[in-house]
Protein backbone atom coordinates (compact mmCIF):
# COMPACT_ATOMS: atom_id res chain seq x y z
CA UNK A 1 0.00 0.00 0.00
CA UNK A 2 1.19 3.28 -0.86
CA UNK A 3 0.15 6.12 1.44
CA UNK A 4 0.29 9.73 0.41
CA UNK A 5 -0.32 12.72 1.96
CA UNK A 6 -1.35 15.63 -0.14
CA UNK A 7 -2.09 18.51 2.53
CA UNK A 8 -5.79 18.72 1.12
CA UNK A 9 -4.61 20.77 -1.93
CA UNK A 10 -5.90 19.79 -4.96
CA UNK A 11 -2.71 21.21 -7.21
CA UNK A 12 -0.55 18.32 -5.21
CA UNK A 13 -2.87 15.62 -5.42
CA UNK A 14 -2.84 16.29 -8.83
CA UNK A 15 0.63 15.76 -9.12
CA UNK A 16 0.51 12.70 -7.45
CA UNK A 17 -2.16 11.23 -9.47
CA UNK A 18 -0.33 12.28 -12.59
CA UNK A 19 2.61 10.23 -11.26
CA UNK A 20 0.70 7.70 -9.96
CA UNK A 21 -1.40 7.11 -13.09
CA UNK A 22 1.46 7.09 -15.94
CA UNK A 23 2.84 3.98 -13.46
CA UNK A 24 -0.45 2.56 -13.98
CA UNK A 25 -0.94 1.87 -9.90
CA UNK A 26 -4.01 0.87 -9.48
CA UNK A 27 -6.57 2.80 -6.96
CA UNK A 28 -6.68 -0.52 -4.55
CA UNK A 29 -3.10 0.26 -3.76
CA UNK A 30 -2.75 3.94 -2.86
CA UNK A 31 -4.35 5.56 0.28
CA UNK A 32 -4.30 9.12 0.71
CA UNK A 33 -4.04 9.47 4.64
CA UNK A 34 -2.32 12.62 7.13
CA UNK A 35 0.55 11.92 8.91
CA UNK A 36 -0.94 10.04 11.60
CA UNK A 37 -2.41 7.54 9.56
CA UNK A 38 0.80 7.27 7.27
CA UNK A 39 2.62 6.46 10.57
CA UNK A 40 0.03 3.40 11.26
CA UNK A 41 -0.14 2.14 7.39
CA UNK A 42 3.12 2.56 5.88
CA UNK A 43 4.54 -0.04 3.64
CA UNK A 44 7.56 -0.43 2.02
CA UNK A 45 5.99 0.69 -1.77
CA UNK A 46 6.59 3.88 -2.15
CA UNK A 47 5.22 6.11 -4.46
CA UNK A 48 7.27 7.27 -8.10
CA UNK A 49 8.98 10.30 -8.00
CA UNK A 50 9.51 10.45 -12.02
CA UNK A 51 6.61 9.99 -14.52
CA UNK A 52 5.67 6.75 -15.85
CA UNK A 53 5.16 5.55 -19.65
CA UNK A 54 1.35 5.70 -19.67
CA UNK A 55 -0.23 8.54 -21.21
CA UNK A 56 -4.07 9.13 -20.24
CA UNK A 57 -6.02 11.87 -21.99
CA UNK A 58 -8.56 13.32 -19.44
CA UNK A 59 -11.44 15.64 -20.71
CA UNK A 60 -11.15 18.79 -18.85
CA UNK A 61 -15.03 18.56 -17.75
CA UNK A 62 -13.50 15.57 -15.45
CA UNK A 63 -11.09 18.25 -14.02
CA UNK A 64 -13.70 20.45 -13.33
CA UNK A 65 -15.99 17.79 -11.55
CA UNK A 66 -13.26 16.46 -9.62
CA UNK A 67 -11.92 20.23 -8.81
CA UNK A 68 -15.07 20.64 -7.00
CA UNK A 69 -15.27 17.59 -5.01
CA UNK A 70 -12.26 17.86 -3.63
CA UNK A 71 -13.72 21.02 -1.17
CA UNK A 72 -15.43 17.63 0.11
CA UNK A 73 -14.31 17.32 4.07
CA UNK A 74 -14.74 13.25 4.41
CA UNK A 75 -13.32 9.80 4.66
CA UNK A 76 -11.85 8.73 1.47
CA UNK A 77 -11.72 12.32 0.53
CA UNK A 78 -8.81 12.27 -2.16
CA UNK A 79 -8.87 8.22 -2.68
CA UNK A 80 -12.26 8.46 -4.40
CA UNK A 81 -11.47 11.15 -6.79
CA UNK A 82 -8.57 8.89 -8.21
CA UNK A 83 -10.52 5.95 -8.50
CA UNK A 84 -12.68 8.02 -10.33
CA UNK A 85 -9.78 9.18 -12.76
CA UNK A 86 -8.23 6.12 -13.44
CA UNK A 87 -11.65 4.49 -14.84
CA UNK A 88 -11.98 7.74 -16.75
CA UNK A 89 -8.31 7.01 -18.07
CA UNK A 90 -8.80 3.48 -19.10
CA UNK A 91 -12.26 4.15 -21.14
CA UNK A 92 -14.94 4.04 -18.43
CA UNK A 93 -16.81 7.65 -18.23
CA UNK A 94 -19.40 6.35 -16.64
CA UNK A 95 -17.35 6.79 -13.50
CA UNK A 96 -18.38 10.76 -14.38
CA UNK A 97 -22.54 10.08 -14.12
CA UNK A 98 -24.40 10.14 -11.50
CA UNK A 99 -26.10 6.85 -12.53
CA UNK A 100 -23.04 4.99 -12.28
CA UNK A 101 -22.39 4.04 -8.35
CA UNK A 102 -18.87 5.63 -7.92
CA UNK A 103 -20.20 8.87 -10.01
CA UNK A 104 -23.25 8.75 -8.00
CA UNK A 105 -21.31 9.75 -4.80
CA UNK A 106 -19.06 11.74 -6.80
CA UNK A 107 -22.25 14.37 -7.98
CA UNK A 108 -23.43 14.21 -4.23
CA UNK A 109 -20.12 15.28 -2.94
CA UNK A 110 -19.97 18.62 -5.79
CA UNK A 111 -23.94 18.96 -4.14
CA UNK A 112 -22.62 19.25 -1.09
CA UNK A 113 -19.74 21.01 -1.85
CA UNK A 114 -22.04 23.77 -4.07
CA UNK A 115 -24.83 24.23 -1.40
CA UNK A 116 -22.16 24.90 1.19
CA UNK A 117 -21.30 28.01 -0.51
CA UNK A 118 -24.92 28.83 -0.80
CA UNK A 119 -24.63 29.08 2.56
CA UNK A 120 -21.49 31.55 3.12
CA UNK A 121 -23.20 33.49 0.47
CA UNK A 122 -26.47 33.22 2.66
CA UNK A 123 -25.57 33.66 6.47
CA UNK A 124 -22.15 35.55 6.24
CA UNK A 125 -23.02 38.79 8.65
CA UNK A 126 -20.11 41.45 8.48
CA UNK A 127 -19.82 43.53 11.02
CA UNK A 128 -18.49 47.15 10.50
CA UNK A 129 -15.64 46.99 12.68
CA UNK A 130 -14.38 50.61 14.77
CA UNK A 131 -11.42 52.23 14.03
CA UNK A 132 -8.51 51.11 16.02
CA UNK A 133 -9.92 47.98 16.73
CA UNK A 134 -7.23 46.05 14.71
CA UNK A 135 -3.48 45.75 15.19
CA UNK A 136 -3.83 45.13 10.94
CA UNK A 137 -1.52 47.26 9.08
CA UNK A 138 -4.85 47.73 7.35
CA UNK A 139 -7.93 47.43 9.40
CA UNK A 140 -11.02 45.57 7.37
CA UNK A 141 -13.96 48.05 7.68
CA UNK A 142 -16.01 44.45 8.08
CA UNK A 143 -15.44 41.35 9.46
CA UNK A 144 -17.09 37.80 9.32
CA UNK A 145 -16.95 34.47 11.22
CA UNK A 146 -18.19 31.54 9.59
CA UNK A 147 -17.91 27.57 10.32
CA UNK A 148 -18.21 25.97 6.64
CA UNK A 149 -18.38 21.74 6.72
CA UNK A 150 -16.41 21.51 3.24
CA UNK A 151 -13.15 23.57 2.24
CA UNK A 152 -15.05 26.74 0.25
CA UNK A 153 -13.95 29.90 1.38
CA UNK A 154 -11.07 30.24 -1.19
CA UNK A 155 -13.44 30.50 -3.86
CA UNK A 156 -16.85 31.29 -2.39
CA UNK A 157 -15.72 33.97 -0.82
CA UNK A 158 -15.13 35.90 -4.54
CA UNK A 159 -19.16 36.30 -4.64
CA UNK A 160 -18.22 39.15 -2.01
CA UNK A 161 -16.01 41.64 -4.33
CA UNK A 162 -18.70 42.80 -6.52
CA UNK A 163 -20.96 42.93 -3.67
CA UNK A 164 -18.98 45.05 -1.33
CA UNK A 165 -17.01 47.58 -3.94
CA UNK A 166 -14.19 48.23 -2.71
CA UNK A 167 -14.24 48.09 0.79
CA UNK A 168 -12.09 46.39 3.11
CA UNK A 169 -13.53 42.87 4.58
CA UNK A 170 -11.85 39.96 6.18
CA UNK A 171 -13.71 36.31 6.84
CA UNK A 172 -12.25 33.79 9.53
CA UNK A 173 -13.29 30.25 9.66
CA UNK A 174 -11.57 28.26 12.63
CA UNK A 175 -9.61 26.83 9.31
CA UNK A 176 -8.75 29.45 6.66
CA UNK A 177 -9.75 32.73 6.46
CA UNK A 178 -9.71 35.56 3.60
CA UNK A 179 -9.01 39.00 3.47
CA UNK A 180 -9.85 41.73 0.47
CA UNK A 181 -7.97 44.64 0.62
CA UNK A 182 -9.87 46.96 -1.59
CA UNK A 183 -8.48 45.16 -4.74
CA UNK A 184 -7.21 42.05 -4.30
CA UNK A 185 -8.08 39.05 -2.49
CA UNK A 186 -5.95 37.19 -0.05
CA UNK A 187 -6.24 33.76 1.24
CA UNK A 188 -4.55 32.33 4.20
CA UNK A 189 -4.94 28.62 4.80
CA UNK A 190 -4.15 28.72 8.26
CA UNK A 191 -6.48 31.69 9.41
CA UNK A 192 -4.35 33.82 11.77
CA UNK A 193 -5.14 33.92 15.33
CA UNK A 194 -5.97 37.82 14.99
CA UNK A 195 -7.85 37.46 12.90
CA UNK A 196 -10.30 35.05 14.46
CA UNK A 197 -10.45 36.85 17.40
CA UNK A 198 -11.14 39.93 15.66
CA UNK A 199 -13.90 38.08 13.48
CA UNK A 200 -15.43 36.87 17.00
CA UNK A 201 -15.29 40.23 18.92
CA UNK A 202 -17.10 42.31 16.59
CA UNK A 203 -20.37 43.92 17.52
CA UNK A 204 -23.26 45.18 15.31
CA UNK A 205 -23.91 48.66 16.28
CA UNK A 206 -27.65 48.16 14.69
CA UNK A 207 -27.90 44.52 16.15
CA UNK A 208 -30.74 45.54 18.67
CA UNK A 209 -32.96 47.39 16.21
CA UNK A 210 -32.03 43.86 13.89
CA UNK A 211 -33.70 41.82 16.39
CA UNK A 212 -36.60 43.84 16.80
CA UNK A 213 -37.57 44.09 13.38
CA UNK A 214 -37.16 40.21 13.06
CA UNK A 215 -38.99 39.20 15.98
CA UNK A 216 -41.79 41.51 14.68
CA UNK A 217 -41.87 40.26 11.20
CA UNK A 218 -41.63 36.79 12.23
CA UNK A 219 -45.11 35.23 10.83
CA UNK A 220 -45.80 31.82 13.58
CA UNK A 221 -49.13 30.97 11.53
CA UNK A 222 -46.92 30.22 8.12
CA UNK A 223 -44.02 28.17 10.35
CA UNK A 224 -42.40 24.91 9.24
CA UNK A 225 -39.81 23.79 11.55
CA UNK A 226 -38.57 21.33 9.55
CA UNK A 227 -38.35 23.45 5.83
CA UNK A 228 -37.12 25.93 7.70
CA UNK A 229 -34.12 24.26 8.92
CA UNK A 230 -33.88 22.68 5.32
CA UNK A 231 -33.21 26.14 3.95
CA UNK A 232 -31.44 27.79 7.27
CA UNK A 233 -29.71 24.70 9.17
CA UNK A 234 -29.58 25.03 12.98
CA UNK A 235 -25.89 24.68 12.57
CA UNK A 236 -25.46 28.11 11.89
CA UNK A 237 -27.82 30.07 14.31
CA UNK A 238 -25.14 30.66 16.92
CA UNK A 239 -23.78 32.77 14.70
CA UNK A 240 -26.32 34.75 13.25
CA UNK A 241 -27.39 37.92 15.34
CA UNK A 242 -31.37 36.61 15.33
CA UNK A 243 -30.08 32.98 16.10
CA UNK A 244 -31.04 33.47 20.04
CA UNK A 245 -34.99 34.28 19.02
CA UNK A 246 -35.50 31.65 16.63
CA UNK A 247 -35.73 28.87 19.32
CA UNK A 248 -38.60 31.00 21.33
CA UNK A 249 -40.06 31.96 18.62
CA UNK A 250 -40.84 27.99 17.91
CA UNK A 251 -41.59 27.00 20.91
CA UNK A 252 -44.05 29.70 20.94
CA UNK A 253 -45.68 29.13 17.94
CA UNK A 254 -45.91 25.47 19.25
CA UNK A 255 -47.98 26.57 21.99
CA UNK A 256 -51.07 28.42 20.27
CA UNK A 257 -49.48 31.56 18.69
CA UNK A 258 -49.90 29.65 15.59
CA UNK A 259 -53.52 30.06 16.00
CA UNK A 260 -53.87 33.42 17.54
CA UNK A 261 -50.61 35.43 15.30
CA UNK A 262 -49.44 38.14 17.03
CA UNK A 263 -53.10 38.85 19.53
CA UNK A 264 -50.68 38.32 22.97
CA UNK A 265 -48.81 41.46 21.93
CA UNK A 266 -51.75 43.61 20.53
CA UNK A 267 -53.96 43.07 23.46
CA UNK A 268 -50.66 44.16 26.12
CA UNK A 269 -50.52 47.57 24.16
CA UNK A 270 -52.13 50.10 25.78
CA UNK A 271 -55.03 51.37 23.63
CA UNK A 272 -56.74 54.94 23.61
CA UNK A 273 -59.73 56.38 25.05
CA UNK A 274 -62.23 58.09 22.91
CA UNK A 275 -63.35 60.93 24.67
CA UNK A 276 -66.90 62.77 25.00
CA UNK A 277 -67.87 64.30 21.43
CA UNK A 278 -68.43 68.01 21.73
CA UNK A 279 -71.90 69.80 19.37
CA UNK A 280 -74.71 68.41 18.38
CA UNK A 281 -74.18 65.11 19.61
CA UNK A 282 -73.63 66.17 22.73
CA UNK A 283 -76.42 64.57 24.21
CA UNK A 284 -76.06 60.90 23.21
CA UNK A 285 -73.12 60.31 25.83
CA UNK A 286 -69.91 57.59 24.82
CA UNK A 287 -70.55 54.11 24.02
CA UNK A 288 -72.26 52.50 20.99
CA UNK A 289 -74.73 54.84 20.75
CA UNK A 290 -72.39 57.28 19.01
CA UNK A 291 -73.11 57.66 15.09
CA UNK A 292 -70.58 57.23 12.41
CA UNK A 293 -72.02 60.90 11.43
CA UNK A 294 -70.58 62.85 15.09
CA UNK A 295 -67.52 61.27 14.47
CA UNK A 296 -67.18 62.84 10.47
CA UNK A 297 -68.54 65.98 11.91
CA UNK A 298 -66.65 66.12 14.93
CA UNK A 299 -62.92 66.51 14.29
CA UNK A 300 -61.19 65.62 17.72
CA UNK A 301 -63.66 62.41 17.94
CA UNK A 302 -62.57 61.46 14.57
CA UNK A 303 -58.57 62.36 15.49
CA UNK A 304 -58.86 60.08 18.35
CA UNK A 305 -61.10 57.40 16.61
CA UNK A 306 -59.32 56.94 13.75
CA UNK A 307 -56.05 56.22 15.77
CA UNK A 308 -57.23 53.31 17.77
Amino acid sequence: MISLDCDDLFDTWRQQARWLLSHSIDPSRVSWSGTQEADLFASDEACPERPGPFRARIPLALLELLERAACYRGEQRWSLLYEVLWRVSHGDRTAMLSGDQLGSELQRRIKQVDREAHHLHAFVRFVSLPAGRSQLAEQPEYVAWHEPAHDILAQASRHFIGRMGRHRWMIATPRDGVYFDGTQLHHQRRCPSAWRQLAQAGEDPGGELWLAYYSHIFNPARLNPRVMQGHLPARFWKHLPEGPLIPALINQARHGKQRDGQASQVAARPGKRIGQPRGDCAGQGPGPSLTMGCLLYTSDAADEGLGV
